[in-house]
């Protein structure tokens, strides 16, 4: 059971840049942030539109004079004052987070960035570096993660219980938008529009989420892969709003990735299957506390969050809030990674390597992976579908 005990002497002061009026995101944000008193919302430059935000962080209920026109007018303002904040998180369109990310590591601050941090592998090593040099944590929104069944399956396959990996099979396939949304969606629009998105569309937005969880799962290393993608809605070329995957792993082992956002009549859709010699795990974010277990020549298992057969040894699988039976879900599963955050945050402050080193977040290294994910997966897809090197 998550211990509400263990929290830092001090919320840590923190801001935000974007996720303003109207943002799911945002929300998602704060009210993970605010779960366990870990952390403690005082400024932000909210908006585009400086009016706007400062009126949306009022009605928050912060002082209109720390609600700052940019990220740039926030960052110089807040290290001025002995109240300043300590660490920031970035919910802005995915071409501002480069620029922000560095400017927010380099006025000595902790931050939270969405995916991807950057457009490409070697900016955000770039920013790895400067969040070494600097001490800084740089973690990256994975929300996700937080599920305490996907840690059950990470130990799972650590302790041999479905022999090596043999199959990864990864989809996130929505049909949100299979018509042309965007026409009266300002949140789609920015997201098929390369300036602003990036090389790829759906991979990003989806892709990578459900690409990580088989990073945090199964621990392999992609060897090479081959993708193809379609913009089946023609005004989004080049952005693909579909796409398949094949990967080799490094130890012989197969995956694919169906990432899309014209599946129609379909939620959500992310799911990740991961095949072993001797037996199977699976996993559904629209069920999120259970988990199937498969042993060949057995009947199917579902196991449940918050039970005692459940790898209590493991932190993650122990960060249920509530007892087996009721549902926890999105919120909770945030409020377990920004708790994490946080530790990291005040080790870093305290200069705890040891444990920095001994605590699982999404970090710079898994937002440098997913970005590697996309530069790799265009690269095959724009030449007539080739294998590449990841």
């Amino acid at each position: 059971m998550f211990n509400e005990e263990i929290r830092l002497q001090h919320p840590i002061r923190w801001a935000m840049v974007g996720g303003g009026r109207g943002s799911e995101i945002g929300y998602a944000h704060r009210t993970a942030a605010a779960r366990d008193n870990q952390f403690q919302l005082v400024a932000g430059a909210f908006d585009i539109d400086p009016q706007r935000g400062r009126d949306f962080g009022s009605n928050l209920g912060l002082d209109p004079q720390r609600c700052y026109n940019d990220y740039k007018e926030l960052f110089e303002q807040e290290a001025q004052r002995q109240d300043g904040i300590q660490a920031v998180s970035i919910a802005t369109p995915n071409g501002t987070h480069y620029a922000i990310t560095k400017a927010a590591l380099k006025a000595g601050l902790h931050v939270i960035c969405e995916k991807p941090i950057t457009f490409t592998v070697a900016q955000a090593q770039e920013l790895k570096e400067i969040a070494r040099k600097g001490n800084r944590v740089l973690g990256v929104m994975y929300g996700y993660t937080g599920f305490p069944m996907i840690h059950q399956a990470r130990e799972m396959i650590r302790q041999g219980d479905i022999g090596a990996v043999r199959v990864i099979n990864m989809q996130f396939a929505h049909g949100f938008h299979n018509t042309e949304v965007e026409k009266n969606s300002p949140g789609a629009k920015w997201r098929m529009n390369p300036e602003v998105s990036g090389s790829a569309y759906v991979l990003g937005d989806v892709g990578t989420h459900v690409f990580y969880l088989s990073q945090l799962m199964a621990g392999l290393e992609v060897d090479e892969l081959c993708c193809s993608r379609q913009s089946f809605v023609k005004s989004r070329a080049p952005l693909e709003d579909n796409a398949h995957v094949l990967m080799h792993y490094s130890n012989g082992a197969v995956g694919t990735l169906w990432a899309s956002g014209i599946n129609a009549g379909s939620m959500h859709q992310q799911k990740i299957r991961i095949v072993g010699e001797t037996a199977s795990i699976e996993w559904w974010d629209e069920y999120p506390n259970q988990l199937r277990y498969e042993v060949q020549g057995e009947p199917v298992g579902i196991l449940e969050r918050g039970m005692d057969y459940l790898y209590q040894q493991s932190e993650g699988v122990g960060s249920h809030r509530i007892g087996g039976g009721h549902a926890e879900g999105f919120f909770e599963s945030w409020a377990n990674i920004y708790h994490r955050f946080g530790m990291a945050m005040d080790a870093a402050d305290r200069d705890d390597q040891a444990t920095l080193a001994n605590l699982w977040y999404p970090d710079v290294d898994a937002g440098i992976e997913g970005v590697r994910l996309l530069e790799r997966c265009v690269e095959s897809a724009d030449n007539g579908c080739k294998w590449v090197k990841f």
